[in-house]
């Protein structure tokens, strides 16, 4: 009979933070200020158009198939709206390698780079003519640039974020209660494994 290492076919969830979370609450107070503009069909019709899609919707950085429209100029930066919003003009098919590689990148730089899954580290062969189309898109479709705090007022934005910071701070005490509760437990398991009371 053949030994088998069983714990090698065994997978434990990870532990779980609760602060693990607060890139999310981030995400969600920069993601849900940012207006989202759906486009007239003759807006999509146009930018397939600009981008030399009519026939097939490829990703415009590296020509895989679609899967996803990604935001040409970041919605984000340094964990506060850069100021673009989601509209057709800031919008461009992408597969989810190269929106993902791409982040919140300035696409242009990112294409060239050598950073994981960009077009250039991919080998794509075409990245100049897709740069060119890239560019040309934003030439004719501006994307909207919206300075959110001087539209808002500094009240309503200081109170924004005072929100977010008082959030972060509850996430920080209530993951410290939530690993007191979790050595408390884990001493009632002990013990009662092992019988001791």
């Amino acid at each position: 009979m053949t030994s088998r290492n069983y714990l090698s076919l065994f997978a434990m969830p990870k532990p779980v933070r609760i602060t693990g979370r607060s890139s999310s609450i981030t995400n969600s107070f920069v993601n849900g200020l940012i207006p989202v503009v759906p486009p007239t069909e003759d807006e999509v019709r146009e930018a397939l158009e600009i981008l030399g899609m009519q026939d097939a919707i490829v990703c415009a950085y590296c020509g895989d198939t679609s899967t996803e429209w990604d935001h040409l100029r970041p919605l984000v930066d340094k964990q506060r709206p850069t100021g673009y919003i989601s509209e057709i003009h800031n919008l461009v098919p992408a597969c989810g390698k190269c929106n993902q590689s791409k982040g919140n990148k300035n696409w242009l730089t990112w294409m060239r780079s050598t950073a994981r899954l960009s077009p250039a580290a991919r080998g794509v062969s075409d990245i100049e003519e897709r740069i060119a189309r890239l560019q040309e898109y934003e030439q004719r479709g501006r994307p909207t640039r919206i300075d959110f705090e001087t539209v808002v007022g500094a009240d309503l934005w200081d109170r924004h974020w005072a929100h977010h910071k008082r959030l972060l701070e509850l996430m920080r005490e209530a993951d410290a209660d939530a690993q007191e509760i979790k050595i408390r437990v884990r001493a009632a398991y002990e013990a009662q494994r092992t019988g001791v009371s």
